[in-house]
């Protein structure tokens, strides 16, 4: 396994995961990469290492350049395990220091027992021969230790988890994939990790906007280096909570009524001329649906009562959905009972703690819904579409 090189004695020497399916709880089927680089110079630099069962594709790839036990210092932008997992043996096996945030240093030491790690300021600069390396403090993107490390010569941002995606790939560049593939990626991520931390981005992205940046390295999927305008305003849109004419309905069903509930509304939403993605939880991930949210206007949610409460997997995702708080969105609830209700209810609390302005009423109907009933179900469909379009 050999580094590559993606500026003048820069080199990519992470790994790549092309079987990992789950990760913190959203699925990744095009695996992922845990990105490492190596710079090379009067002191060698390793920023940041890879998730542990890949320490020896990293020490691989940095054989391929130079001796491990060259590498005089090794920065850890993120204390999270799929970055961090192998400080241990990389500090062991090169005798390097590690530097990190202060909030990293707390971090890592209450993760591991065997590594010595320094602390860095905000701002801080470290010169290794002719290169500068300057660390910024970005907090809560995603976690508290987080930081970005700048190349200030080669103009590389090592952007952690920022502007990531969970894809395994054997080319390494965002000009050598499908820009439809690379794309969605970096939405799903986003969705389903930095989307409650807008505001961390919009204030991340005040703090960096003035760097000259030619590159973007991230810790995970491609490395920006084409189009880094793409990225960069996607997630300032994401992070403004901005939309566009499109609901997303979800639900589940447990003998139907639900479901016949849902493709009316679907279909009134249609009619009005959004665009619109029913979702049934049975056969949908919750991961995917998020992706979906991130751009829609509205948020429709139905499900059956069962013992006076949500249908389980309804529960699942409106309290997943609930985590990642997504802005400025628009909800309403609706779903079937037989004897007794209390789904709906439930919905809707959940759906406003979520952040969602529930801005119709509840829809309810006891057992199988009738033609009659289908109807209040297409026209209830209608009045979110006039919304969503501003109506």
């Amino acid at each position: 396994m050999r580094a590559t090189e993606i500026a003048d004695n820069v080199y990519w020497v992470g790994a790549i995961d092309w079987n990992v399916r789950n990760f913190h709880g959203y699925t990744t089927p095009r695996g992922s990469t845990y990105n490492a680089y190596l710079i090379r110079g009067e002191t060698n630099v390793l920023v940041d290492t890879v998730k542990r069962p890949f320490f020896d594709q990293m020490v691989s790839r940095i054989k391929s350049v130079l001796d491990p036990k060259e590498i005089g210092v090794i920065v850890s932008n993120h204390v999270e395990m799929d970055h961090s997992g192998s400080l241990p043996l990389a500090q062991s096996l090169t005798g390097a220091k590690i530097l990190a945030s202060k909030r990293g240093v707390e971090g890592l030491g209450l993760h591991y027992d065997d590594i010595v790690v320094e602390g860095v300021e905000d701002g801080q600069e470290l010169h290794v021969g002719n290169r500068t390396l300057r660390f910024m403090e970005t907090p809560m993107l995603h976690w508290p230790d987080s930081m970005f490390t700048y190349l200030v010569e080669d103009k590389i941002l090592f952007s952690m988890d920022g502007f990531g995606q969970h894809l395994a790939c054997s080319r390494r560049f965002d000009d050598e994939v499908d820009q439809d593939v690379l794309m969605y990626e970096a939405a799903k991520y986003y969705a389903n990790i930095l989307m409650p931390f807008g505001s961390q981005v919009l204030k991340t992205f005040e703090k960096v906007k003035g760097l000259d940046i030619k590159m973007l390295a991230t810790s995970h999927g491609i490395i920006w280096r084409k189009d880094l305008g793409k990225i960069i305003n996607a997630y300032l849109s994401w992070a403004k909570g901005e939309s566009k004419e499109k609901a997303v309905v979800v639900y589940d069903t447990m003998w139907g009524s639900t479901q016949i509930m849902a493709e009316a509304i679907a279909d009134g939403i249609a009619s009005e001329g959004v665009e619109v993605r029913p979702y049934r939880l049975a056969d949908s991930d919750r991961s995917e649906i998020m992706r979906d949210v991130l751009d829609a206007r509205a948020v429709v949610v139905g499900s059956p009562t069962l013992n006076n409460g949500m249908f389980p997997s309804v529960a699942d995702f409106v309290i997943y959905m609930r985590g990642l708080r997504p802005k400025g969105k628009i909800g309403a609830s609706f779903g079937s009972f037989g004897w007794g209700g209390g789904a709906v209810k439930a919905m809707r609390e959940h759906l406003e703690k979520a952040g969602l302005e529930m801005a119709f009423e509840d829809l309810e109907m006891r057992y199988v819904p009738k033609e009659q009933e289908k109807l209040k179900c297409f026209e209830y469909g209608q009045i979110i579409g006039r919304k969503v379009k501003g109506g």
